[in-house]
């Protein structure tokens, strides 16, 4: 899994620093090539000479002493990076990384790479539990960061409790999980809806909801990082759209359900994350509609039904997921919906819980198939959110392709 796989390690200034040192070991030994950047800091625990020694690699310490005049160091670390890894991840080292600092190597290299990074914190466990550290790691996490839970143990500073960096083999195991997920939809086709869609009452008036188009672009960016291809259908959206995907741009509803039926036949995974809206003006004024009378009065009709479209023009080889946004009665209007529009999968939410509402960076979900509760994660970023439902996806789309193999035999 690690053969061929450049992994750059930042190792930062604890005592956990010596732990790195094995964890060099056990990368190189399972093939990867592995390039480490030390902090000033580091050096004083550990001395470069050892990553040196264990990696075949030079180390890179000063963001000055450049040792090929054909690149620029730092460049050239965070574009060769399949994954840079932080371990261990200390208080300040996390702080830089959130505001985006750099002022040595290691978070000079970050802040220019285009790779997964993965952190391991490790610190005194009043440290840890900081406010200001605990809101860094938030902040990390939503922009996609992952992370390795410190252990629970005795620290070197005396006190016990939640701060020791994860042993090696642990690291080494998330990092083997890692690039298995970045497969696990290779060479499937994913459709992922985003956004609320824009109903027209005049040139520059319209009906529309609050939805920020942030879960559903987690979820086509998840998508990708597993390996498939996707096609991002996007209505208003209140954020920068994802790169490195099909971008179809819409703004009705109706706009959005003929894009998505013209691709559904050709599409594996259909994940329906946008809030269409469900009424649309009866008739638009071509012209703006000027004030008058003291009220005004509009009429409105009923929108299709995307999903429920979906749902019933759906093969067996097809995975299709719902989203459901709700305010009362969350699994009994979640069932209801599965049901009726045919899904394999429904992700229900309730907007007025704190965190989980439009427009945050975070969300408490609810997953449900045909039986009921599949799962319930507690409030994460809307990036785990998809990490989860898209793990979730993948093992259900082996099974019934393995099921389906077995009947045909």
């Amino acid at each position: 899994m690690l053969n061929g796989k450049t992994i750059v390690l930042g190792v930062c200034g604890g005592i956990a620093a010596y732990k790195a040192a094995a964890l060099c070991s056990k990368l190189a030994q399972a093939g990867a090539t592995v390039r480490v950047i030390m902090t000033e800091s580091a050096t004083k625990f550990i001395a470069p000479l050892t990553f040196q020694t264990l990696s075949r690699q030079e180390v890179a310490v000063d963001t000055f002493d450049e040792k090929d005049a054909s690149v620029v160091q730092h460049i050239n670390l965070a574009d060769s990076a399949d994954l840079i890894v932080v371990a261990p991840a200390t208080a300040n080292m996390i702080g830089k990384m959130a505001l985006g600092l750099a002022d040595d190597m290691l978070s000079t290299t970050l802040l220019a790479t285009e790779a997964p990074v993965l952190v391991a914190p490790a610190m005194n466990v009043h440290m840890y539990a900081h406010p200001a550290v605990q809101a860094n790691l938030r902040t990390l996490a939503d922009r996609g960061v992952m992370f390795i839970e410190p252990g629970t143990g005795q620290l070197a500073c005396g006190y016990v409790g939640k701060g020791r960096l994860a042993e090696p083999e642990e690291i080494v195991e998330a990092i083997r999980s890692h690039f298995a997920d970045e497969k696990r939809l290779e060479g499937k086709k994913v459709l992922v809806t985003a956004g609320g869609t824009v109903e027209r009452i005049d040139p520059v008036r319209y009906l529309t909801n609050d939805s920020s188009g942030k879960m559903g672009f987690a979820v086509a960016e998840e998508a990708r990082r597993m390996g498939a291809e996707v096609t991002l259908v996007v209505a208003k959206v209140s954020t920068a759209v994802p790169a490195g995907m099909n971008i179809v741009r819409v703004e009705s509803t109706m706009d959005m359900m003929d894009a998505v039926l013209a691709r559904l036949p050709e599409t594996d995974i259909v994940i329906k994350a946008a809030a269409p809206a469900d009424y649309r003006p009866t008739e638009r004024s071509e012209q703006k509609i000027k004030k008058k009378d003291e009220a005004l009065t509009l009429q409105l009709v009923k929108n299709p039904d995307i999903l429920q479209a979906v749902g019933e023009r759906k093969t067996s080889g097809q995975f299709v997921v719902g989203f459901a946004a709700e305010t009362q009665n969350l699994e009994a209007f979640a069932m209801d919906k599965l049901k009726r529009k045919n899904c394999d999968l429904l992700v229900a939410n309730d907007v007025t819980a704190e965190g989980a509402g439009f427009g945050t960076d975070t969300n408490a979900v609810r997953i449900y198939d045909k039986d009921g509760l599949v799962e319930a994660p507690p409030l994460m970023s809307k990036a785990q959110v998809a990490q989860r439902l898209l793990t979730i996806v993948a093992e259900r789309l082996t099974r019934k392709e393995g099921t389906d193999e077995c009947m045909q035999k």
